[in-house]
């Protein structure tokens, strides 16, 4: 590898044969992330969950299958709801068993070694994040990483607060490792991450979140994968820092399915769709091919100002670089603790995706032959899902006014996914949190649901909201 010296591992070419030989070199994960579960009330867990399933499938799916049943016979016109709906649940089955067997046999690649370690700049973009942004310097430079290859730069994007202080203490503490830069005026996330990019010296840029902690391994773990050269991007795993309040927790649990479960599947076909900017490491000589395309975005007309890390993981994609997931870089990073925080965060969330899903079905065709099979199986359904799960919505409607108990059962149905869920979370994380993960079903059900087509009606917005 020119960029990276001591990396000259040839080329991955996922090819006909390359899902296999990936599925075939994996292993249960050695990086303590998934114990083997010995503890007896975990075994008990999952003992309750199964029995559950059995006990209530009657109730439940049973009882609605009759409901919808019936009200096909009244109405044939429903047909064009419920058998599509249907072929989607069996699709979808036959993706998740898919996504079982693949992450059940992931590992994360073995970590670059302090005497191979290539030159890396982290960059550390800031606003109005206080205190928060020294305890993410701190992480950095406690890492285990050779101090003589290692650059931090931390961009403070204008903030109004006392975060250029916190900056400036950093760059005074550890002068030649941490670099202070400064925005005068707001200028947006993706306008303080390009100034990092264009600064770095490093042949890897890692971006990390200014209320993100890493683990101490986390920059050695990154560095690892980079010893193929088809790899533009390496996403870090992403947990919850502040695990206290109800959302916090239920946050948590969604936070390892999302990043343990789907991402260690999209690893095995070079194509995770999103590599998040709380930690993420990027192969500089790929981002410099895509920078000012990344800069200058536009979406609809309008200049895009979020989703910064998900549009970068798309170019990269485009240029035909690979993006893989690293289980054993771990990072914490802070997520809303109220109500409306969380809506806003979300609904920043879902219009990036809107905007990359579009792009991403043109960059698709560009993939590697398996891989850009996978990958249409996958986005089509996950995103089947929103007509269906709104059309089924309407339909609930409809049911429970000729019979409320059809409510109860349906409750009971998405309590039996939720417990589905949970055994993955188990499997990852022997902790009682797991309840809060099948709560954040009904809350989700309940609360949240207009999100994603507020999101989607307003996806030209270019508000942060959280800031």
């Amino acid at each position: 590898m020119d960029d990276l010296p001591g990396y000259d591992a040839a080329p991955r070419r996922l090819q006909a044969a390359a899902v296999p030989r990936a599925l075939a070199s994996a292993v249960p994960p050695a990086d303590g992330t998934a114990e083997p579960l010995a503890a007896g009330w975990v075994w008990l867990a999952y003992v309750a969950i199964l029995g559950s399933l059995a006990l209530a499938d009657y109730y439940s799916v049973g009882g609605i299958t009759r409901h919808v049943v019936n009200l096909i016979e009244q109405h044939r016109a429903l047909r064009l709801v419920v058998y599509p709906s249907l072929m989607w649940m069996l699709m979808g089955a036959l993706l998740i068993l898919f996504r079982t067997i693949v992450w059940m046999f992931y590992r994360p690649a073995a970590p670059a070694t302090r005497a191979e370690a290539p030159r890396l700049t982290v960059v550390i973009p800031a606003y109005n994040e206080g205190a928060m942004v020294l305890k993410s310097i701190q992480s950095v430079v406690e890492a285990d990483y050779p101090h003589d290859r290692l650059e931090i730069l931390v961009i403070d994007d204008g903030s109004r607060d006392d975060t250029w202080r916190y900056i400036q203490e950093a760059a005074l503490r550890y002068p030649g490792l941490v670099t202070a830069l400064r925005h005068e005026q707001n200028r947006g996330k993706r306008a303080a991450l390009a100034w990092g990019f264009q600064r770095a010296k490093g042949d890897i840029l890692v971006t990390i979140d200014s209320d993100s902690v890493i683990e101490r391994g986390a920059l050695l773990a990154l560095a690892g994968p980079f010893r193929d050269q088809r790899i533009g991007a390496v996403a870090g795993k992403v947990l919850v820092y502040n695990r206290q309040g109800f959302i916090p927790r239920m946050l948590h649990v969604r936070y390892v399915l999302s990043f343990d479960l789907l991402r260690s599947v999209e690893s095995a076909y070079g194509t995770v769709f999103c590599c998040p900017g709380a930690l993420t490491a990027l192969r500089a000589q790929a981002v410099r091919q895509v920078l000012q395309r990344w800069q200058e975005q536009r979406f609809l007309g309008s200049r895009c100002t979020f989703g910064e890390d998900r549009a970068l993981t798309n170019y990269l994609l485009e240029a035909g670089y690979d993006t893989v997931y690293q289980r054993s870089a771990v990072v914490r990073t802070i997520v809303p603790t109220v109500y409306p925080k969380l809506c806003r965060m979300l609904i920043r969330w879902d219009r990036s995706y809107v905007r990359e899903e579009l792009r991403f079905a043109r960059i698709v065709w560009r993939r590697p032959r398996w891989a850009r099979l996978i990958a249409l199986y996958d986005r089509a359904i996950t995103n089947l899902r929103y007509p269906v799960q709104y059309a089924s919505l309407v339909l609930l409607v409809g049911m429970t006014a000729e019979d409320p108990h059809v409510l109860l059962r349906m409750l009971t149905g998405m309590g039996l996914v939720a417990l589905i869920n949970m055994l993955y979370y188990l499997r990852s994380e022997r902790s009682l949190d797991f309840v809060y993960g099948a709560l954040y079903t009904y809350f989700a059900f309940f609360t949240l649901f207009w999100i994603f087509p507020y999101a989607a009606l307003s996806v030209r917005a270019r508000a942060w909201l959280t800031r």
